[in-house]
């Protein structure tokens, strides 16, 4: 039985189908498909497996194969998926020469190495955009650790903030996602090369020297593990998503405070979008691509998992994988960095965050707070009292700041049927959004002081983060570069 159709026979279903879908990610793949073959050559040269003559052809052909642009390498699903090009390639310009690539390795080991080295170029990127996020959002923080605000939940004014407090619950959750990103690069640079088929090789294949010349971290230790683990795929598209869906959050908030009913920011007019009918429009056009990309990041997670629940040594949990995972790193990066440039580029109305946190009463819990201390009286009937003096001010359009001790005894008698004795109280620095503010100053609080030390540290931390993402960046740049130079071989332009 052969192990391909006859070229030219498989049916035009299972072209369209099948190699056609294959053959489409072929672009993600054939940087990293040629450094794999490259290397499993020149492993296969050092073992003593290849003869010299045929590891030389190999090499001089698969260097040429590198700097050949995807588009003219003659990717053609009617001969194929990917790998079966390839081999059709090589055997055209080798003959029998180009068997030796099959030594001691399946087509899916070659795939599987390419693109591990894709996405660990991604999952840098994508590092790289989140720390410009923190970056650019701990920057802004900073820079309104005064602006106050009443801060919301449920879209209803809850307790006195500021701006700065607000945005900085962005940046550590992003923090998070960033170290999330690092143990994800952990997982991917890690090298299934020289496993066989599933229980390992009879061949002498050093696998440490492989990972070595393909710039990975460490082999993978089980073989069959190797070759067929998808856990750490999820986790990685899983981390997108998380990071993208905590930016939609942003994005939303944004979108609403962006409004004129509210008027508390105005995007940048780089972020916007005129509407073609209504010329007193500018839509938020940005913030509407960063929520939509969520969920598509979202469903294309789910999707993953499941084609991933197959059993064990099945091809399809990984087929899907190789472009769905590298596009979606790719998207959460698009995401990010456009939600840092808004960041970057946003407007903070700061006058009209305080006029809303004047006319409002989020300076209720603190009244409550003061009345059971300085009256005695147990929190509940605290606020009890405080509500019914809130109800009966806001029905006689009273602001929370003009709330007096008379009022309060007013509602205790009703309540509690005995007045507080608050009568004639001096309650301004109860009700002073900026005093409630300032005391504040617990660990992680909204006190000025406070943001802005929590901003230097992020601010730190970011810069941290896109240096080690750097780093890891020129690591690999460099890996492989020097496999290439390791791959530069007299080539014979008949033969190559």
């Amino acid at each position: 039985m052969s192990v391909d159709a006859p070229l030219g026979r498989y049916a035009p279903e299972l072209v369209e189908g099948g190699f056609a879908i294959e053959v489409a990610d072929a672009p993600l793949l054939h940087g990293g498909l040629n450094l794999a073959d490259l290397a499993h050559v020149l492993v296969l040269r050092e073992s003593g497996i290849v003869p010299e003559d045929a590891a030389r052809r190999l090499l001089c052909v698969l260097r040429a194969a590198h700097a050949t642009p995807v588009a003219e390498f003659g990717y053609d699903p009617a001969y194929g998926e990917t790998y079966n090009c390839r081999e059709r390639r090589f055997t055209a310009e080798l003959g029998d020469d180009a068997g030796w690539l099959h030594a001691g390795r399946t087509r899916r080991e070659a795939v599987r190495v390419a693109l591990r080295i894709r996405l660990r170029r991604d999952a840098v990127d994508l590092i790289e955009a989140a720390a410009s996020f923190t970056e650019a959002a701990a920057t802004l923080a900073a820079a309104h650790a005064e602006t106050y605000m009443a801060d919301q939940t449920y879209l209803q004014q809850a307790q006195p903030s500021t701006f700065g407090h607000y945005l900085l619950q962005f940046v550590y959750a992003v923090q998070r996602d960033v170290e999330r990103l690092f143990g994800d690069l952990g997982w991917v640079n890690r090298s299934p090369g020289g496993v066989g088929c599933v229980n390992g090789s009879s061949l002498p294949y050093d696998r440490a020297r492989i990972a070595e010349l393909l710039g990975f971290d460490d082999v993978i230790e089980h073989t069959r593990d190797a070759m067929w683990q998808a856990d750490g795929l999820l986790t990685l598209v899983a981390t997108a998503a998380g990071l993208v869906t905590t930016l939609a959050k942003l994005a939303e908030d944004l979108e609403i405070w962006s409004s004129r009913e509210f008027d508390y920011v105005e995007l940048a007019d780089g972020h916007t979008r005129g509407s073609v009918m209504m010329p007193q429009k500018r839509n938020p056009y940005a913030l509407s691509m960063v929520r939509g990309e969520a969920g598509v990041l979202i469903g294309r997670l789910t999707g993953l998992y499941a084609v991933a629940k197959s059993p064990s040594a099945r091809s399809d949990n990984l087929i899907f994988a190789y472009g769905e995972v590298p596009r979606s790193v790719q998207l959460a990066t698009k995401a990010t960095r456009l939600m840092a440039g808004v960041v970057q580029g946003l407007r903070v109305n700061a006058a009209a965050m305080y006029r809303a946190l004047e006319t409002g009463y989020s300076q209720a819990t603190d009244l409550a707070e003061f009345v059971m201390r300085e009256c005695g009286v147990d929190y509940r009937t605290a606020y009890d009292v405080v509500g019914a003096t809130v109800r009966r001010a806001a029905a006689d359009g009273v602001a929370g700041l003009g709330i007096t001790g008379a009022m309060l005894d007013a509602a205790a008698v009703e309540v509690r049927g005995a007045a507080l004795g608050l009568t004639g109280r001096d309650l301004h620095a109860v009700l002073d959004p900026a005093s409630i503010v300032r005391t504040r100053a617990t660990r992680g609080g909204a006190a000025p002081e406070v943001v802005r030390g929590m901003a230097r540290e992020c601010l730190a931390a970011s810069r941290d983060a896109t240096a080690a993402a750097r780093a890891r960046r020129a690591a690999f740049v460099a890996a492989e570069e020097r496999l290439l130079d390791e791959a530069s071989v007299p080539c014979d332009r008949e033969r190559a």
